[in-house]
């Protein structure tokens, strides 16, 4: 089935409007029973997967065209920026340091990417009325083509989210975001006074049958969709497990918003932390908990598969622009 955003660009091109993409939330379920078994396989070294999970075939074709010599070169370059103070060791708060640039990068030039296409006034910030004209603007001229649109992609229903959470987004209250403001509202994940809005929009995403909780048959369905009556995988198994025991706290049988919470945005959990620390384990010969260029440049295809390199991508840049 075509997704939403796969429709709305084919009546971009019908309508030649400018139409933006609302604010979907990624794909959690998993359909294909083959790429279950690939993601299921923790023993599997294929790198060329990894990068093309992380990077998209586009991408990762793009890195394909640099032979392991340049990579490696390339990634030596890295390297040295890492070792913040020059000491030919790179430790692992020195990596969690470099990963959280690369994240906080990433959040930035995606927003400079795309804010031409909501600035339409050119004024330097976005009103609500702005974005929703760049994104919902054919919807709202057009309202019967999407008639037959399911719930989930249903532009009614997102329409009211998105001006929910760019409410939440614009601190001043002007109705006009700011790039700190849009930032925010493109990526809430990474701001504290959005972490509300990721928790509400993950319970409406998963509650579907509207009780304001999430019980275990949603948690599964949001990961894993299959045939009726079809066995289920032992990972699917392992994920009940997971609900019965670390996700439903108070032993209900259903995750209330503060146990949601607690699952997507754990306090105690720190994703650069635990990259960095994967990346250590992984490469560090000589096990003193820190590495030398030579063992970076020993288990490059790791490093390009991980977010110390942004997925690879920083590979294919000039070192300076880092």
């Amino acid at each position: 089935m075509m997704d939403v955003y796969s429709y709305v660009c084919v009546l971009l091109l019908c309508s030649c409007v400018v139409l933006g993409k609302p604010t979907l939330r990624k794909e959690r379920v998993h359909h294909d029973p083959l790429e279950l078994i690939k993601q299921a396989n923790e023993d599997n070294q294929s790198f060329q997967f990894d990068h093309e999970a992380f990077l998209g075939k586009e991408d990762a074709t793009t890195f394909d065209q640099l032979t392991p010599e340049e990579s490696k070169d390339r990634l030596g370059k890295i390297v040295d920026r890492i070792d913040s103070d020059g000491d030919g060791y790179v430790t692992i708060t020195e990596l969690k340091a470099w990963i959280k640039r690369v994240q906080k990068r990433y959040v930035y030039e995606n927003v400079a990417k795309v804010w031409t296409d909501y600035d339409l006034n050119k004024d330097n910030k976005i009103s609500w009325d702005e974005y929703k004209q760049a994104t919902y603007g054919y919807y709202l001229s057009n309202p019967e083509e999407f008639e037959e649109a399911t719930d989930q992609f249903s532009f009614k229903k997102m329409l009211p989210r998105d001006e929910r959470r760019f409410q939440t987004a614009d601190l001043d209250g002007d109705l006009a975001a700011d790039r700190e403001e849009f930032t925010s509202f493109l990526h809430p994940e990474e701001f504290d006074h959005m972490k509300d809005i990721v928790v509400l929009e993950t319970l409406e995403d998963i509650d579907k049958n509207g009780d304001g909780h999430v019980d275990e048959d949603e948690y599964i369905a949001d990961m894993f969709s299959h045939e009726e009556g079809g066995p289920e995988p032992d990972w699917v198994r392992t994920e009940r497990d997971q609900f019965s025991d670390f996700r439903d706290l108070n032993k209900d049988g259903k995750m209330d918003v503060a146990e949601i919470r607690h699952w997507i945005l754990p306090q105690d959990y720190d994703h650069a932390m635990a990259e960095a620390r994967h990346l250590v384990y992984e490469s560090d010969q000589d096990k003193d908990t820190m590495l030398t260029k030579e063992e970076i440049l020993e288990n490059w295809n790791m490093f390009v598969g991980s977010q110390a390199t942004n997925y690879g991508e920083d590979l294919t840049k000039n070192h300076d622009e880092l």
